[in-house]
This record gives C-alpha cells, sequence and structure tokens, in this order.
C-alpha cells in the first residue's frame, strides 16, 4: 500500500530532478491574463486569442504525443491542451517547462499556462499552451475528492484540504464573508461609523461569561480578552459619537457546543437618541437585509423548523411564557422554587445556583421548541443587569431577543445610563460573583465614572456569528475556518521530519 510519505518521496525526486535542470520550483512572478471562469464566459470574444491563465493541477491524463492537464483556480476549472510541436522548449531561467518535463508535474502542483483559446475535437474549451511555467512544486497529493476526506476531525485540522476538495465548504466561508459586509454596509448606509476597540481589558464586562486571562509584560499587570464590545462602545457614545458599532472577535471561557465557540467573531451597534422600541423595527430589517445578502433568500429550512423571515415577527412576553409553561411567576419566586421546577423538567441544578440562572434555564427550555421569528420582551430585571426598565412595567426591562430555530440570535436594550443604579447592578452582580458564580459581571467602576459624566438615552443591540450558522445549518466548529483543536501532530508528519522536537500535545 503507497503511503503519504512514498508519495511525497516521488515528489521530492521530481523537485530535485527540477532543481538540477536549473529551474525555480517556487517563483514570485505570475503573468495571468484571465481567470479561467472568464475564458469560458467570454469564449466567442476570446477564440484564437492568446491568454495567461494560472491554477492548480486536479488531473493529468497523457497520451505520449499529447497531454491534457485539468486546472482550478477561485473561479472554476479549465482544461489545458499540450502538444510537443506547440509548447515551447525549456527555459529554466523563467521557470519555463518543456513538453518533455510535464512528467515532472503532479496533481496539486500551481501553473501558470499561455496560449490560444480554442475548442478541442470534443467541443471542450480549452487553452492550446504554448508557454507552460510552474509556480508551486507541491509535495503532499491533495485527495481527488471529498469522499476521500471524510474523517471530521481530519477535516478541521486541515481545513484549506476541505476547502479543495469540498467546494461547499469553500463557498460556504465566501457567503460568511458577504454575511458580514452585509452587516457592514447596512449599519454604514444608516449613519453609523466602525471604531475598533480593544481586545485586552483591565475589567471585562457587558455579559455573563468566563473570560480568558492574559498577562502584559510592558505594564506587569493581568489583562482579560473581551467577552463583549459592550463598554467601551458606550464610552463612545459618552464621547459624543451617536452612532458607533465594531465587528470582530470576542473570547468566552467556556465548554465548545453546537451554538459556541470560546472564540468568535461578533458585532455591536448603539445608537444615541434611540430607545428599544426603535432598536426593534431598525434590527428586524437590518437581518432581513443581511441573510438576503448572504444567501439570497429569506425562507429557510433550519432543522425540524420553517422559518420565514419576510412574515410578521411577532413578541412573547417572557413572564407570560415561564408562567404558561411551568405555573412559575419570575417576580413571585423562591429559589427553591426554581430549583423544583428545574428538576420537575429535568434540567441540570448547579452548586451554586441562583433564581436569575435557574429562570434563565428554565426559559431556554421554551426556546428551543420556538420556530420564530419573534421577539422576546419584558426581561425581569434581575436578569438584566445593564438595560433600563419599563416605566410602566419596573420590574422588567427595556430588552428584545430575537428568536430562530430555537436560538437567541441577538440581545437589544435601551442602555442603562443612570450612574448610581448601574452602580447598584454591579455591586449585586459582584455579590454572585464572590460567591461563586464566575460569569457574574465584574464591577467596572471606570465605566460607572463615564456615566457621571453623563452618556444620552441610547439603544444598543449585538448578535455573533452565530447567526450565520443557524443559517447557513452547521455547527460552529464547522462554521468558521479553522477552528480551535487539542493540538495533535500525525505519526507521518513526525517520521518525515524526525530532526524536530516538537511541543508537547494535549
Amino acid at each position: 500500500m503507497t503511503t503519504l510519505k512514498d508519495y511525497r518521496d516521488e515528489r521530492l525526486k521530481k523537485l530535485e530532478s527540477l532543481r538540477k535542470l536549473g529551474l525555480d520550483p517556487y517563483p514570485a512572478e505570475t503573468y495571468r491574463t484571465h481567470t479561467l471562469a472568464e475564458i469560458t464566459a467570454k469564449f466567442e470574444a476570446l477564440e484564437g486569442q492568446e491568454a495567461s491563465v494560472a491554477g492548480r493541477i486536479v488531473a493529468i491524463r497523457s497520451f505520449g504525443k499529447i497531454a491534457f492537464l485539468v486546472i482550478k483556480d477561485a473561479s472554476g476549472q479549465l482544461q489545458l491542451f499540450l502538444a510537443p510541436d506547440k509548447v515551447a522548449s525549456l527555459d529554466a531561467s523563467t521557470s519555463q517547462l518543456g513538453f518533455e518535463q510535464v512528467n515532472l508535474l503532479d496533481t496539486g502542483d500551481f501553473i501558470e499556462a499561455t496560449g490560444k483559446v480554442i475548442k478541442t475535437q470534443t467541443d471542450e474549451i480549452s487553452i492550446e499552451v504554448k508557454r507552460l511555467r510552474l509556480l508551486t512544486k507541491s509535495l503532499r497529493p491533495m485527495p481527488v475528492n471529498y469522499q476521500q476526506l471524510s474523517d471530521k476531525e481530519e477535516r478541521l485540522r486541515r481545513r484549506y484540504v476541505d476547502m479543495n476538495v469540498n467546494d461547499e465548504v469553500r463557498q460556504r466561508f465566501i457567503r460568511r464573508s458577504k454575511f458580514w459586509q452585509a452587516t457592514r454596509d447596512y449599519l454604514n448606509q444608516n449613519g453609523f461609523i466602525e471604531i475598533n476597540i480593544p481586545v485586552l481589558e483591565h475589567t471585562t464586562g457587558g455579559a455573563d461569561a468566563n473570560p480568558f486571562v492574559t498577562h502584559m509584560d510592558a505594564l506587569d499587570q493581568d489583562f482579560y480578552l473581551r467577552i463583549s464590545h459592550e463598554l467601551p462602545l458606550k464610552r463612545l457614545l459618552g464621547a459624543g459619537y451617536e452612532k458607533v458599532y465594531d465587528i470582530g472577535p470576542r473570547f468566552r471561557n467556556e465548554n465548545y457546543s453546537d451554538e459556541h465557540l470560546p472564540e468568535h467573531v461578533a458585532m455591536e451597534w448603539y445608537w444615541a437618541y434611540a430607545d428599544w422600541r426603535e432598536g426593534v423595527k431598525f434590527q428586524e430589517e437590518m437581518f432581513k437585509f443581511i441573510i438576503e445578502a448572504a444567501f439570497g433568500k429569506l425562507q429557510f429550512k433550519i432543522g425540524e423548523f420553517d422559518v420565514d423571515l419576510s412574515r410578521q415577527w411577532d413578541e412573547l412576553d417572557y413572564a407570560s411564557a415561564i408562567k404558561d409553561r411551568y405555573q412559575l411567576d419570575p417576580f413571585n419566586c423562591s429559589l427553591d422554587d426554581v430549583k423544583k421546577a428545574l428538576a420537575d423538567n429535568k434540567l441540570e441544578i448547579e452548586k451554586a445556583e441562583n433564581k436569575a440562572r435557574g429562570i434563565d434555564k428554565l426559559w431556554k427550555n421554551i426556546r428551543k421548541d420556538i420556530a420564530g421569528p419573534i421577539w422576546l420582551v419584558n426581561t425581569p430585571t434581575f436578569i438584566s443587569p445593564l438595560s433600563k426598565v419599563n416605566p410602566d412595567r419596573p420590574e422588567t426591562t427595556q430588552r428584545a431577543q430575537v428568536v430562530i430555530a430555537g436560538s437567541e440570535l441577538c440581545n437589544l436594550f435601551s442602555e442603562l445610563n443612570d450612574p448610581i443604579d448601574q452602580l447598584n447592578r454591579f455591586v449585586e452582580q459582584q455579590k454572585m460573583r464572590d460567591s461563586g458564580d464566575d460569569e457574574a459581571m465584574m464591577l467596572d467602576i471606570d465605566f460607572v465614572e463615564m456615566l457621571e459624566y453623563g452618556m444620552p438615552p441610547a439603544c444598543g443591540l449585538g448578535f455573533s456569528e452565530r447567526v450565520f450558522w443557524i443559517f447557513e445549518g452547521v455547527t460552529a466548529r464547522e462554521g468558521v475556518p479553522f477552528p480551535q483543536l487539542r493540538r495533535e501532530i500525525d505519526a507521518t508528519t513526525r517520521s518525515i521530519y524526525p530532526e524536530i522536537k516538537f511541543q508537547r500535545e494535549g
């Protein structure tokens, strides 16, 4: 059985032969004039003209006196036709190969071909090669198709291979790019400005999450990797900006799940002089704009759910949902009542369980069965420490969350700007943290100081790339190009580089 090392050894021999010819197997210069898709799309205009194309070899067929190569670039595939009387001879100084050196090529190599645009006798659009240049000699063979890369862990570890052989995976990250580009476009078109804020923070906040900790040698102090964009962006409102946003990574030191990664991309916007009701209208149209731009549609089959973003987005009252499902009033119940409801519904009860966390688990048990889109409204104040209260229902907050296909996909608030109220809520959160709740918010006195200088009334919203994963229909790790995995060096690589002392795995 031929092993990966055997294939690599054979390619190393070919690499040595190329170098002996005086040829650079990795030149810097390329002279491409057309993508492969352009040759096909504009064939009638280009037929008989000379063009230069470049790409990775995906197939080689040699019949002695003629050869056919199929190459691929980001736009598509194209056939190259080579005949000994048409192909120029070896010119090592320009990395140009003659017909006699075609046998030194392998699938996976990158080449450049210049020649006339023609149709072969089988009516296939091709380049009749006059000059053939080697751009990159590959040392490992690329799998021929997706079936040869069936191991999920292997696919995630070598995603660049996965994207080469599985076009659907490659297209996924084009859609992901469109998703974030449309997010920027919509916000920019509506007068928002993007201001990048720090990833490293003295005190991290804006969400219930356990942070990563790192150390900055220059200051000899520990810093946290941000868990949210919220507090720095609200400082910008205090600085006089009225519509701001940031898109970038955030970090939550928690377990992997199908809907969560410890590192993921998120966006938050903040809008001065707007309240949550204005924000709901704005965000609903924003979601439609983004999803249609990324996917070209507004109707989806997501798991067992049929989701239509073009229909009316209804509202669901938080307390009513809890009462209807569990006969439990979240505003007039004890922790023991909450624990009983959790136990009755076979939900986890933690040692450091508190009322807010427990009721949130009960809500999530309801949420998982909701197709949506709906807006969850009137969240209890004790669950939303950074949101303003409803004047007519002070036990609830001016907060809304979109639920689609069983998941909460965004958080929207009328932002709290009363410094005394904010400090009191921070103190309560800090008590929870001191009691063992590592996800409770830290007391950020610098943020309180900013509020004392004054921040205008504002609405704010955040969502992560989980929105993309839900509509793409993939898990979190499938939804990012290079997910973090436990470090591992395979046996083949160890055998290829015996002189390398690899870092400890695990």
